[in-house]
C-alpha cells in the first residue's frame, strides 16, 4: 500500500507515519512545517519507503503535484490547526489550515479517482454538552470553538464528497492525544512554565476542567486496526480511554515528576481555561471497543507517561 499522510511531520501524524512504515507501507508525507516539525521525521529520511513533500497542502496545485506523481492508495488527513487557544485569536487560521485544506484534499482525491480517506476529527464538534454521555449518535452538534466548527465542516464536506464519489471513509472523534513530541497542551505549558519558575504556577480557569486524555500509541493502534474499516457513508468512531484527569492533577503529576513541592497554583478563574474550551465532557466508546479495540493506558497513566517523555532531561 502507498499511503499519503497529509500532516505526516505533526505530533500524531508523525506517529502514524512511523506505523505504517513498520507494517510494510510506502509513505508519502506532506507539511508546511507551520505546526510539524523536521525534527520529529528525521530519523525516517534513510528509509526508501518514506517520501517527503514541503507543501502547504491547502493550496490545491501543491497537492495535485503530489497526488499526480504518487497516486497514493489511501489517503490519511491529518493536517488541522491543532492549537485550539491560537486559533480562538485568529479564526482564518481554522479556515485556511481545517476547512480548506480538507476541500482541497477531498478535490484531489476526487480528480484522481483516490478512494479510501481517514480523517482525524475531534471530540470539539460535539460542544459543550453538560452531563451527556457523548456517543456517536449523538444530535445537536454545536462546537463552541472554531477549531470544532472547522472540524465539523469538514465532517460535512466528507459525506458529501463520499457519497458523490463512492469514497470509503473512515472518521475518529479522538480527545487530547498526548506522548512524545508534545507542541503545545497543558503538560507542555505546565513543564515550560516550571522551567521558568519551579516555585509558581499559574492554571487557567479552576482547576477543575477534567477530560480524557489517550496516549498517542494507542490512537495510532486503532488507526492502524480499522483504517480499511471505512464505508461510503463515513464510518464515525469515538476513540477513547479509560476515566479522565482534571487539571489539577495534571499539575500535581507534572510537579511530581519534576521533583518539586510546595509548588504554588495560581489560577485564574472560570470554570473553562479559555473561550471555547470544553471544561467537561464523557466519551461513550463501546462501538469501538466492539471492533476489538481499547486503550492500553488509562487517562491517568498516559498523563505521567506523556510527562515523563517531555521532561528535558
Amino acid at each position: 500500500m502507498k499511503a499519503l499522510v497529509i500532516g505526516g511531520a505533526g505530533f500524531i501524524g508523525s506517529h502514524l507515519c512511523e506505523a505504517l512504515l513498520a507494517e510494510g507501507s510506502r509513505v508519502v508525507c506532506v507539511d508546511d512545517f507551520s505546526l510539524g516539525t523536521a525534527d520529529n521525521i528525521s530519523h525516517l529520511s534513510e528509509n526508501t519507503d518514506f517520501i517527503l513533500y514541503e507543501k502547504d497542502a491547502s493550496v490545491l496545485k501543491n497537492l495535485e503535484e503530489v497526488f499526480e506523481k504518487e497516486h497514493p492508495d489511501h489517503v490519511f488527513h491529518l493536517a488541522a490547526n491543532s492549537d485550539i487557544q491560537a486559533s480562538a485569536l485568529n479564526p482564518e487560521v481554522e479556515y485556511k489550515n481545517t476547512y480548506t485544506t480538507t476541500f482541497q484534499i477531498l478535490c484531489c482525491m476526487r480528480k484522481f479517482k483516490i478512494k479510501k480517506l481517514f480523517f482525524a476529527s475531534t471530540s470539539a464538534v460535539y460542544g459543550d454538552k453538560k452531563d451527556v454521555i457523548l456517543d456517536e449518535n449523538t444530535s445537536a452538534l454545536s462546537p463552541v470553538s472554531y477549531y470544532g466548527a472547522a472540524k465539523l465542516g469538514s465532517e460535512a464536506l466528507i459525506s458529501a464528497f463520499s457519497y458523490m464519489n463512492d469514497m470509503e471513509t473512515l472518521i475518529f472523534r479522538f480527545p487530547n492525544v498526548i506522548g512524545p513530541k508534545l507542541t503545545h497542551g497543558v503538560i507542555y505549558d505546565f513543564l515550560r512554565k516550571l522551567e521558568k519558575d519551579p516555585q509558581r504556577l499559574q492554571i487557567l480557569g479552576d482547576g477543575e476542567q477534567t477530560k480524557p486524555y489517550i496516549y498517542v500509541s494507542d490512537l495510532i493502534d486503532a488507526i492502524i486496526l480499522l483504517k480499511d474499516k471505512g464505508e461510503r457513508n463515513p464510518v464515525l468512531y469515538n476513540v477513547g480511554t479509560k476515566g479522565a484527569t482534571s487539571v489539577t492533577a495534571i499539575a500535581d503529576i507534572v510537579c511530581g515528576e519534576l521533583g518539586l513541592s510546595d509548588v504554588q497554583y495560581d489560577y485564574t478563574g472560570g470554570q473553562g481555561g479559555w473561550k471555547g474550551d470544553v471544561p467537561k465532557f464523557r466519551y461513550c466508546t463501546d462501538k469501538i471497543q466492539s471492533m476489538g479495540w481499547s486503550a492500553k493506558y488509562s487517562s491517568d497513566e498516559a498523563v505521567r507517561k506523556a510527562v515523563k517523555n517531555n521532561i528535558k532531561r
